[in-house]
């Protein structure tokens, strides 16, 4: 195998730009290969940013959302509007795990939401966080916790997580007993569905068998990483790298399970003081708040872009912006590139 490129490699920080203006919540980005971006954006819908810059919100028209705290409006997130995950259907209508509103939505492009769903046997979903689309049109999605707030689930140390799929049979939970479902991933031959369990700081994977059913799980790299991971995404050499939220570290887990870091944005006092109480099971939403970096506040995912998939941008809870830098090494090719 060729030496890995990440090896020995860190972001330059001065080599960073930035994209993207007066975001709100820019969760999840999806790059397209004509240079254009979409990004969530808690104004209850997707904002479009052209390779020229221009900015135009793709969302239903609603009311101005009532002031609220920052705790209760991004920490605790309940009663109104706010997308999370992103997937596209082949048609090009966006899918959004809507982490407000407790459901999954579908948007198409002249701004008007379907909700697909937003209960499964009579019972409320509970935090949807992130879709995926397959090669065989299905999307998978996961639950962070059914716990209201979520940040309580945090401290309890529930296993209430779960992943969960939508085909032509309708909705079903597929696997459960994670802590703090987050994003999801496929390897290049759907061979393994990577799983992102925030609130135990883990990086698991299952087995796709023919059938549409996981098994064989398992936990890839460190049985605890250092932070909260939030997204990942893979490059074509099979590193997974990984953001960690709140304490706003890019990371990368080699084939192997090594860790690596690619870019450290932490406040160290901040951190330290956050992962004190996560240890001690005394967090609340305010030493969380507290716990960021400068450049892409809580840094929440990742995504390769450019006509190469050499460019990586940056998503967050608290940034404004889109923060933007070159790799050595290309991401995996996507399917949701329409």
């Amino acid at each position: 195998m060729k030496p890995n490129p990440l090896k020995g490699w860190q972001v330059d920080r001065d080599a960073i730009g930035f994209i993207g203006h007066d975001l709100q919540r820019p969760e999840c980005i999806i790059a397209q290969p004509d240079g254009s971006l979409w990004a969530a954006d808690a104004r209850g819908g997707v904002m479009h940013i052209a390779v020229n810059g221009q900015q135009t919100l793709l969302a239903p028209k609603q009311p101005a959302p009532q002031q609220a705290s920052f705790e209760s409006r991004y920490v605790q997130s309940q009663g109104a509007s706010l997308p999370n995950g992103l997937a596209l259907t082949a048609q090009g209508d966006f899918i959004i795990c809507n982490w407000g509103l407790d459901r999954i939505e579908q948007l198409d492009r002249q701004g008007n939401i379907k909700v697909l769903f937003d209960q499964m046997d009579g019972k409320p979903l509970g935090k949807t966080n992130f879709p995926l689309r397959d090669s065989k049109g299905r999307i998978w999605f996961t639950v962070t916790t059914t716990m209201q707030p979520w940040t309580d689930s945090i401290n309890s140390g529930v296993l209430d997580g779960y992943i969960g799929v939508i085909d032509d049979n309708g909705i079903r939970i597929v696997a459960e007993g994670f802590g703090g479902t987050n994003e999801i991933r496929f390897d290049d031959n759907e061979e393994w569905l990577y799983v992102v369990e925030s609130n135990v700081r883990r990086i698991s994977r299952l087995r796709l068998n023919a059938d549409g059913s996981l098994s064989d799980r398992e936990v890839f790299g460190p049985a605890e990483l250092e932070g909260f991971p939030d997204g990942f995404a893979f490059d074509s050499y099979g590193n997974l790298w990984v953001t960690l939220v709140m304490t706003d570290k890019l990371i990368a887990l080699t084939p192997d399970g090594e860790v690596l870091i690619l870019l450290d944005d932490s406040n160290p006092a901040a951190t330290a003081e956050l992962n004190r109480h996560y240890h001690a099971k005394t967090l609340t939403p305010q030493i969380m708040q507290a716990a960021h970096g400068t450049l892409a506040p809580w840094l929440a995912s990742l995504t390769f872009g450019g006509p190469d998939l050499k460019t990586v941008y940056l998503g967050s809870l608290q940034g404004t912006r889109i923060p933007f830098f070159q790799a050595p090494v290309a991401g995996q090719a996507l399917i949701h590139w329409c």
